[in-house]
C-alpha cells in the first residue's frame, strides 16, 4: 500500500545510492548489518521525512525478509 508517488521517494533512492550502494554495510551502520537493523534504520530515516510511514520491509532473498513496525 503506497500512498505517495514514486517521484516523491527520490530522496530515499538517493540516500541508498549515496550511502549504501557498493559499500560494506558494517562500515556504515553502528550495529550489525542484519536485515532487522537495516529495516529499523530505513524506517527511522523514512519516518523523519514522511510521517505516514508505518513499516519498512527489507528482503534478504525472495523468501526471507525482516519488517520493522514499531
Amino acid at each position: 500500500g503506497f500512498v505517495r508517488d514514486y517521484h516523491e521517494l527520490a530522496p530515499l533512492k538517493a540516500y541508498i545510492d549515496n550511502h549504501f550502494d557498493h559499500r560494506h554495510l558494517n562500515d556504515i551502520l553502528n550495529e550489525a548489518s542484519t536485515a532487522e537493523n537495516l529495516a529499523r534504520h530505513f524506517f527511522d530515516w523514512c519516518r523523519a521525512r514522511w510521517p505516514e510511514v508505518s513499516a519498512v520491509k527489507v528482503s534478504e532473498t525472495p523468501k526471507t525478509w525482516a519488517e520493522y513496525r514499531p
